[in-house]
Formats: structure tokens, sequence, C-alpha cells
């Protein structure tokens, strides 16, 4: 599971427990300009994966890490589908995370009224 926060103009995901081993990170921290919003999205767990590099995919039990999918890469985090939050982004290493957060709808609320 990952916690998200705001710190000053920075978005910030701490990656919790033993997806830090999974996922390969520890934390992420985005630039607010570069955060284009956030959704729930709890099918998103059953979209195409692309090819992990590095991470860990085990259908049903664990997406974590980097994936690479019609040339973007996309990061992971998601261990239960229906908590699943996409945070879209623009200009970084990333073109999006899809993390499991404790509270989806907090979560999106926290990075859109970031943004406004």
């Amino acid at each position: 599971m990952a916690l998200v926060h705001i710190d000053g103009d920075d978005l910030v995901v701490v990656i919790e427990g033993l997806d830090k081993l999974w996922a390969f990170k520890s934390s992420l921290t985005i630039p607010l300009v570069n955060v284009r919003g956030a959704t729930e999205d709890p099918g998103i767990a059953a979209d195409p994966k692309g090819i992990r590099a590095p991470g860990a995919h085990l259908p049903g039990v664990i997406t974590a890490g980097t994936f690479h999918l019609d040339g973007e890469k996309i990061f992971w985090d998601v261990k239960d589908q229906s908590k699943a939050v996409v945070i879209e982004l623009a200009d970084e290493r990333y073109a999006r995370l899809v993390l499991q957060v404790d509270d989806p709808r907090a979560t999106v609320a926290l990075v859109e009224n970031a943004l406004a």
C-alpha cells in the first residue's frame, strides 16, 4: 500500500511495508506542476501491465514496480484492486502511478484540491 501526501509543492508517495521490496522503491516525489490529475479506478487491475522491469507481478496477488507499456513507464503498487487510484503525470519518469491507498476518495480529493 502507498501513502500519498502533499509536501509544499510536491506530491509525495511513500511505499509501505514489504511493497518496497517488490516495487524496488520506497518513495516517489513528484512536483505538483507535473501532476495532471487523479481518479479512482478499481478496474485498472484487469488492464494489460506491459513488461515488468524491475518489479513483481503475481496475478490476483500483487502488481508492484515499473512496467513498460506502449512506450510509457507506469509505476504500480496494488494488491487490492478495489482501492486503486491512478495519478496521471506529465514530463516525469512515469506517465502514471497506479497505487493502492487506504481511502481512494480521500486520496483523489487530496490531489485534486492541491491542483486547484
